[in-house]
């Protein structure tokens, strides 16, 4: 998955948002008709960066209260523990401390998905600090993110490979190791073990969220992208297994610790993170500092995926709208999604909260993230032509896309995505959380927010039809799907080949991309040296250019 659909998708984005130095709306200058494909890509990362940031608030809860000598979710001796729990060393009822101490204490859970009760106000607060933290980091757009990104982006490898040398230094270790690497090949013919492979290599990519084409919007025009996905793509693929040794030998610790499998102890989603995990670390000497690196590594994790969901709905906001005074405006803009991110979190604070996150994590970035990425290779290869978009890389990267990624853009990766789509919905299954199942009403919301960001895709596409020029429907269609006149690399110096004389004369196309800016600056500089020059030539003796000095008097 990751070989013929993850990393070929990757360069694709990549690619195209570097070409035009455009976000995910921009971009669609190359066909307009399908610029709802960007307004679908807005809307998943809208869904995904609500209750993202709701996850890194709770990390950001486990983090402050880790900040003691004894764990909170050590022992059953707390108000909020049941009759049921019983101490993690005599395990032989069905809940553990751990466990308790994130139903009944953080959560609070209700019985159901439509009981919301009150806002938990710990994790408000924390998402309030969560919003917080992410719209300073983005204070000045991708100069400043860039500059947080170094520390959230290495540092976390400092903390794996503390915990993973602790980890397999505890007795058991290998038993849990084992468990990890161990196939289960009788599911090798499960449509959905091989859907669930795709939504994880798409997820953790980021394919289809928009953020790809952003973020490459603001990289040089001849930086080699091809070799930056290459290396991005089997990183994060690397770092995820690499976490997989550093989680699974500390759960074959605490399985061989309780005499029970390893099957037993492992969980999935927020019970691996937030109930297995952090009672295994209460099994160690100085739990608590093992508990603070644990939940700083996911916090910093966390911060780096919203960062690029956060930039991503604000440069579309910003190149969309393209005022002068949304452009000098910027951090306000960033201050606004923000501030709606927030508002729109606090549901998933209250005592229902974790129904409603699951159910927004299940159905929001799923089935939809493999929609849009099959009709953008559609659009690109088909619509636009794959020649004149080989031609486009080959003019900005100096050589063209290696024969392996023509033929997955062409057929491999739409081709895979196709089938896995359809046997994903043959094999559905409605959602559940451990015993819950959740009522009809839910499924139908979910569904929803699943269509909401495909149909952007159609309602778009007649939109531009209907308002295109031409006296018939295939006059309109033709003219619908013509690439802009705007079309193209941003600078003027780059457009070259069929770009040379098309596109607007003034060279800042793009007034927000980095790049330019620094071409702004050197202009400047030049307009100054000019005039000294100038006032040079009045002086006796003087040499006010820089560039071809002349000798002194």
């Amino acid at each position: 998955m990751l070989v013929f659909c993850g990393i070929p998708l990757f360069f694709l984005e990549l690619s195209f948002g570097q070409f035009t130095s455009l976000g995910c709306l921009g971009v669609w200058k190359v066909s307009p008709m399908f610029k709802g494909v960007g307004y679908g890509m807005m809307v998943v990362s809208t869904y995904i960066g609500i209750y993202y940031n709701v996850v890194i608030c709770i990390a950001f809860y486990y983090f402050f209260m880790s900040m003691t000598n004894l764990l909170p979710w050590t022992y059953c001796n707390n108000p909020w523990n049941t009759p049921d729990c019983t101490g993690i060393v005599n395990r032989t009822k069905r809940t553990s401390p751990s466990e308790e101490y994130w139903r009944n204490y953080v959560l609070n859970i209700s019985d159901g998905i439509g009981n919301f009760g009150e806002v938990r106000l710990p994790i408000l607060g924390c998402l309030a600090v969560s919003w917080v933290v992410v719209f300073l980091c983005l204070i000045r757009g991708v100069k400043s993110s860039g500059k947080v990104v170094y520390f959230t982006a290495t540092f976390p490898y400092v903390v794996l490979t503390i915990l993973f040398i602790r980890g397999i230094t505890l007795e058991g270790a290998i038993s849990g190791i084992k468990y990890y690497l161990t196939p289960q090949w009788e599911k090798i013919l499960d449509a959905k073990v091989w859907g669930d492979a795709a939504s994880q290599i798409f997820y953790s990519l980021g394919c289809a969220w928009g953020g790809l084409i952003t973020m490459a919007s603001y990289n040089k025009f001849h930086n080699n992208c091809f070799r930056d996905s290459i290396i991005i793509s089997v990183t994060n693929c690397g770092t995820s297994v690499y976490a997989g040794f550093v989680i699974f030998s500390i759960l074959g610790f605490m399985a061989n610790h309780l005499g029970v499998d390893v099957s037993e102890v492992a969980d999935h989603g927020p019970g691996l993170a937030f109930v297995a995990y952090p009672e295994a670390l209460t099994l160690l000497p100085i739990s608590p500092l093992w508990s603070l690196l644990f939940f700083f590594m996911l916090i910093l994790l966390g911060l780096g995926t919203q960062f690029c969901l956060l930039e991503t709905l604000v440069t579309a906001v910003v190149d969309e709208i393209g005022t002068d005074w949304i452009i000098k405006n910027k951090t306000y803009v960033t201050l606004g999604v923000a501030i709606v991110g927030f508002l729109l979190g606090v549901p998933l604070t209250t005592r229902a909260g974790i129904y409603w996150l699951l159910l927004m994590d299940n159905y929001a970035a799923s089935f939809s993230l493999v929609v849009i990425s099959c009709i953008m290779c559609i659009c690109i290869m088909y619509v636009y032509g794959h020649k004149n978009y080989f031609k486009d890389v080959e003019m900005m990267l100096g050589f063209p896309p290696p024969l392996f990624f023509r033929i997955c853009w062409k057929y491999v990766s739409p081709f895979i995505i196709t089938f896995i789509l359809i046997f994903t919905v043959i094999q559905y299954k409605p959602i559940t959380y451990n015993d819950y199942v959740y009522p009809s009403w839910s499924l139908i919301i979910g569904f929803a927010m699943a269509l909401s960001s495909v149909i952007c895709i159609p309602i778009y596409a007649l939109f531009k039809i209907a308002v295109s020029e031409g006296s018939t429907f295939l006059e309109r269609l033709k003219n619908s799907v013509k690439p802009d006149p705007d079309w193209g690399p941003a600078l003027q110096e780059h457009r070259k080949g069929r770009y040379a004389t098309t596109g607007p004369e003034s060279v800042e196309v793009r007034p927000l991309k980095e790049e330019l800016k620094d071409e702004g600056k050197e202009k400047l500089k030049k307009k100054e040296t000019e005039k000294k020059d100038e006032i040079g030539l009045t002086i006796p003796g003087s040499n006010g250019s820089t560039l071809n000095p002349t000798p002194s008097a």
